[in-house]
């Protein structure tokens, strides 16, 4: 499916931006491009997202297209880039970045373009950054920058890591790479109290390991495998086994003990969704039974996860999301100091 162009999203992004108060020609433009990569290539995480109130929502697309441009600098299959000069890209991006949150820069004029030569998706000649659209978020919300290091850190692992040996080898990992974007979202996601986080960082956790599990072919087709070494060994199950792309009796027990462990992340995420301001919870419930449901995907196709890439179908992301939808207007209209909400400034 392809993806709304970056001109339609902006256009339908203004009733967003005026909500959030983003009023600079500049950031406006940044927080478009965000959106439209969230639009494109997050369906189930864009879906979720209509159901915040709109000013919150220009501030999560920030976040995910921070997160995705990084990712596309990485692991970009269209692009004829080695690996050295992906790192190169990664550092550049990632110093301009850091950069500009350590030196006060203003979000404005962060990398106002982003040039084929130092980072741009597929060597573009100039697109729109992401980074200002993010850096005004991180400021308005007081979101900690640790979080965006360690996230980066994550990436540049993937371009010389392609393996873990242990679960918990993988934890270190996936702390940068998914618990810390839960972390980024609590304070838009407006929390009761600090007792929130330690569900926020499982809610990551989860959502990623169910996309290792769906992700399993496209990964190695990549040079990388994201289920432990121990797992595989448990099952009789190696890397060469795995690209045969052969799902046998010792690759389904394997992918059905990783579901289990995703599992028990969602249930231990769960308690957090009433923990979040009323604005926020029907996206996270939306999200987390979507993704959630990836795993019923990859049984339903008895494993097969190793040559195509299960998905929750359109017809079952609209029946969950919509009813959802209805209870978000509702509690909107109704209003009252309970349901209010308003965008820092």
């Amino acid at each position: 499916m392809t993806g709304p162009t970056v001109s339609t999203v902006r256009l339908n992004a203004v009733g967003e931006l005026d909500a959030a108060g983003i009023t600079d020609p500049r950031l406006r433009a940044s927080y478009a491009r965000a959106r439209a990569l969230n639009a494109a290539h997050g369906r189930t995480y864009y879906l979720a997202t209509l159901l915040l109130p709109p000013w919150k929502r220009a501030h999560v697309h920030a976040l995910y297209g921070f997160a995705r441009h990084a990712d596309d600098i990485v692991d970009d299959l269209d692009s004829a880039l080695t690996g050295d000069e992906r790192a190169v890209r990664l550092q550049a991006w990632s110093g301009r970045f850091l950069a500009a949150l350590r030196d006060g820069v203003p979000a404005h004029a962060v990398d106002a373009q982003v040039s084929g030569e130092d980072g741009g998706q597929n060597g573009a000649a100039s697109e729109v950054s992401v980074l200002p659209a993010v850096v005004d978020t991180i400021r308005r919300f007081a979101l900690d920058p640790d979080h965006f290091a360690a996230f980066l850190s994550s990436m540049a692992m993937d371009l010389t890591v392609t393996g873990y040996a242990t679960w918990e080898d993988l934890l270190v990992y996936m702390h940068g790479s998914a618990a810390v974007i839960g972390l980024q979202m609590v304070p838009l996601l407006e929390p009761v109290d600090d007792s929130a986080l330690p569900y926020a960082r499982d809610l990551g956790l989860a959502f990623q390991h169910a996309n290792f599990i769906r992700d399993v072919g496209e990964d190695l087709r990549r040079g990388r495998v994201y289920l432990p070494q121990t797992s595989l060994a448990l099952f009789g199950v190696t890397r060469e086994h795995l690209a045969a792309g052969v799902v046998d009796g010792p690759v389904r027990r394997l992918l059905a003990f990783e579901i289990s462990r995703a599992r028990e992340l969602f249930r231990a995420a769960a308690p957090g969704i009433r923990l979040l301001h009323p604005t926020s919870r029907d996206c996270m419930r939306t999200a987390f039974v979507l993704y959630r449901e990836i795993l019923d995907e990859v049984e339903r196709a008895d494993y097969r996860v190793l040559e195509r890439r299960v998905a929750v179908g359109l017809p079952r992301r609209l029946a969950v999301a919509g009813p959802a939808l209805v209870r978000a207007a509702r509690e909107r209209r109704r209003g009252g100091a309970q349901i209010s909400s308003r965008p820092p400034r």
